[in-house]
């Protein structure tokens, strides 16, 4: 009975130490893991009846376009026309050249300001320094970017945003971040993560142990499903999804949303991993 009691309790001793090592998978462990959302569904953009618009105002568009520039080019104008005033004055050329600089300063200020506001700019996955679409010579990585079709564009996704390009870098970015978990490599994982998804990331590597895992990505997918903003945040959701093996096992489908956020407030902010959502 003794020696019984004495191997149930190495038993027991041994599971409790292998428990403490979770078993090595890919990043997120094919678990929810950081931000969880509720996306709202998909709404298709009403498309508006053609209507004929009245000679009236066609001819009407054009002058409403040159009302835009009128402002600019009087100035330039009327600098003009006092810079000769004032050398018919007397008052000297100097003066009128600066006027005449102060004048079109403005005005190219004006310009650049116009043009500001047209071109919103690009929101890119990317991370300052690296290209975030590259993947690192040392990963173990194998992996076919599918080419995707892009679907007809969501009421719930921003007219300007790219798309295209977006879901590539999201792509690769996936490719990347396996990779990197594949390493252990925290410093890639950090550039790449919110400060949250990151504690969360690290927290199943220490888990992990010393297993080693190995992911080979056969092919990935990628659908852009909303682009929203909540409070000083932009926050893209994509759904992932394809084939890859882990540790040389039999290949396996997988389907994952990631959400990725960007500060609004910071003009040299980048898209970063929030969370992985299970579907």
């Amino acid at each position: 009975m003794k020696r019984f009691a004495v191997a149930l309790t190495l038993l027991l001793t041994s599971l409790t130490l292998i428990s403490t090592h979770a078993e090595a998978k890919r990043l997120g462990g094919g678990v929810n893991l950081g931000k969880q959302r509720t996306m709202s569904a998909p709404q298709k953009q009403a498309a508006p009846a053609p209507t004929q618009a009245s000679p009236a105002q066609a001819a009407g568009t054009p002058a409403k376009q040159g009302n835009k520039w009128l402002g600019p080019l009087a100035g330039i104008a009327a600098g003009l026309g006092l810079a000769a005033l004032f050398s018919h004055l007397g008052l000297g050329e100097g003066m009128g050249m600066l006027l005449l600089i102060i004048l079109l300063a403005v005005g190219a200020f004006f310009l650049y300001s116009m043009l500001r506001k047209k071109q919103q700019p690009a929101m890119q996955y990317a991370a300052n320094g690296p290209d975030f679409g590259a993947t690192p010579q040392q990963a173990p990585v194998t992996t076919q970017v599918s080419a995707d079709t892009v679907p007809q564009r969501a009421a719930n996704i921003p007219a300007d945003f790219p798309v295209e390009s977006f879901l590539r870098s999201a792509k690769m970015s996936f490719i990347r971040l396996q990779a990197a978990n594949d390493r252990k490599d925290l410093n890639d994982i950090r550039e790449y993560t919110t400060p949250e998804m990151f504690a969360e990331i690290s927290m199943q590597l220490q888990e992990r142990g010393d297993q080693a895992q190995l992911t080979d990505v056969g092919f990935v997918n990628a659908e852009l499903l909303e682009v929203v903003t909540e409070n000083d945040l932009a926050i893209a959701s994509v759904r992932l999804s394809g084939q890859l093996r882990e540790n040389n096992g039999a290949p396996e489908h997988f389907e994952e949303v990631w959400h990725v956020q960007k500060d609004l407030k910071d003009d040299d902010s980048v898209w970063l991993l929030a969370g992985i959502q299970q579907n």
